[in-house]
Parts: C-alpha cells; sequence; structure tokens
C-alpha cells in the first residue's frame, strides 16, 4: 500500500495527464486544457479571485520557456505555490485563535 505522500504524488501525476494531451501535446497543456484543470481541480480558488485574466496571468507565470505550453514540470510549480500559500494561511488562523 503506498504511503500517503506516495498516493499525493501519484494524485497530482494524474491529474495533469487528465487534462493535457486534448488538444494536442499529450505531455503539456495548453492554455484551454489549463483553464479547464484549474476550473474543475481548483474551483474554490479561482471563485475567490476576483480578476477576470487570472488564467492568464497563471499561465503566462508558469510557462517558463514561452511556448504556450505548461508542461508538467511547470505544473509542479503552481502546485507548490499554492500549498505553501495554504500552509502560512492556515498557519496564521492556528496563530490568531491561540492569542
Amino acid at each position: 500500500m503506498p504511503s500517503q505522500l506516495e498516493g499525493a504524488m501519484d494524485a497530482l501525476i494524474a491529474v495533469f495527464y487528465n487534462y493535457s494531451g486534448h488538444d494536442g501535446d499529450k505531455y503539456k497543456l495548453n492554455k484551454g486544457e489549463l483553464k479547464q484543470l484549474l476550473h474543475t481541480e481548483l474551483t474554490d480558488f479561482l471563485t475567490s479571485q476576483k480578476d477576470p485574466l487570472l488564467v492568464e496571468k497563471i499561465m503566462s507565470d508558469l510557462d517558463s520557456n514561452k511556448d504556450n505550453e505548461v508542461d508538467f514540470n511547470e505544473f509542479v510549480v503552481l502546485v507548490a505555490a499554492l500549498t505553501v500559500a495554504c500552509n502560512d494561511f492556515f498557519q496564521e488562523q492556528k496563530k490568531k485563535a491561540t492569542k
């Protein structure tokens, strides 16, 4: 049976490849595929944001090689950044609750 971390890594890989390749390269997400992934997998995050250009900004920030697609390595940067932001938020909430 896989560990909790191994399961999380497997899920991350599966999510990426569930959305990649529908409109082209099966190893990359184009803007439409990234938008679908974000809307489906991170619904609460997107609905809490008020910027109508958020997906375009995320795409631009992630696309480090500027090929107008997001590969798995670039995608992991997004997941890591959001995970760090969530951890920071919850740590701050815990500090406020104990004061």
